[in-house]
């Protein structure tokens, strides 16, 4: 396993309100420039799963930004800088670029806490790209010719993991204009025997509670953009991960998601923020 130099930021005490419905990023909560810590955090119970083959380690980045290091290989998910950027200065590629180099990228939507031109072209070598039409169609030619564009439903294999992209939208009707149903894409990654949900921006819609044999599962939980705690620990309950992790929360109440999953699935809790 390649070493993975692993970041924590704080919680600010503000959410940014307001976001255009035309891709502008989503303004959730600022959180200040990331620094890398001087020596790589250890893995610890929460943040490894075991895998029929290996280790799966999952390192957040901030916010929707995370790798996931199994069987050798670096999936970074959603590379781009936190909700509400970084301050004026700050290159915001050096949290990405600081890191091992991906073998492979995950993104879910257009806007700019999951897409990041300048974030993709800083960490992308060689490695496929994996993303919805929506993010295709932003993307500059050399990063084009690296994309494997998938559709909600459809299912490719990329660097010999199968992926399947899954839907991911709103469906509550002061929300519709964030996510449009099509546009994004949630992932279900197999890793060896275990199924990874990497759920993007989404309320608790059907397609998400009818899930089946999900060994971990990524949920986020922040309005006006995706769900509440309530919603999200409610479609928890119904589809029944093994493991579920919070993440794209914001300053949403990871208590009250915490006390209505209750048993239905074990509940870890990482630093996003």
């Amino acid at each position: 396993m390649s070493r993975f130099n692993s970041f924590r930021y704080l919680m600010v005490a503000a959410v940014m309100a307001g976001m255009s419905a035309c891709g502008q990023a989503e303004q959730v909560a600022e959180a200040p420039a990331p620094t890398p810590e001087t020596t790589p955090a250890p893995a610890t119970a929460d943040n490894v799963v075991v895998t029929s083959m290996g280790n799966l380690t999952i390192h957040p980045i901030h916010h929707a930004s995370m790798m996931l290091e199994w069987n050798g290989m670096n999936i970074l998910v959603d590379p781009a800088p936190p909700p509400g950027g970084v301050p004026e200065g700050v290159d915001a590629t050096a949290t990405f670029t600081a890191l091992a180099e991906p073998d492979l990228t995950l993104v879910t939507d257009i806007h700019g806490d999951h897409l990041s031109v300048d974030v993709l072209s800083a960490v992308s070598s060689a490695a496929p790209i994996v993303a919805p039409q929506a993010v295709a169609d932003e993307l500059p030619e050399a990063l084009l010719a690296m994309t494997q564009v998938v559709a909600n439903d459809e299912s490719v294999t990329v660097q010999g993991i199968q992926i399947e992209a899954v839907p991911m939208y709103n469906l509550t009707e002061e929300r519709l204009m964030y996510h449009d149903a099509g546009r994004g894409n949630g992932y279900v990654l197999t890793l060896g025997d275990t199924r990874v949900y990497i759920a993007g921006d989404t309320e608790d819609i059907p397609e998400m509670r009818a899930l089946a044999d999900i060994g971990v599962a990524f949920v986020p939980m922040n309005l006006p953009y995706t769900m509440t705690p309530e919603q999200a620990a409610d479609a928890v309950v119904e589809f029944q991960p093994s493991i579920v992790y919070p993440y794209h929360y914001g300053m949403s109440d990871l208590d009250v998601f915490v006390a209505n999953v209750g048993d239905a699935s074990e509940v870890r809790l990482l630093p996003w923020y």
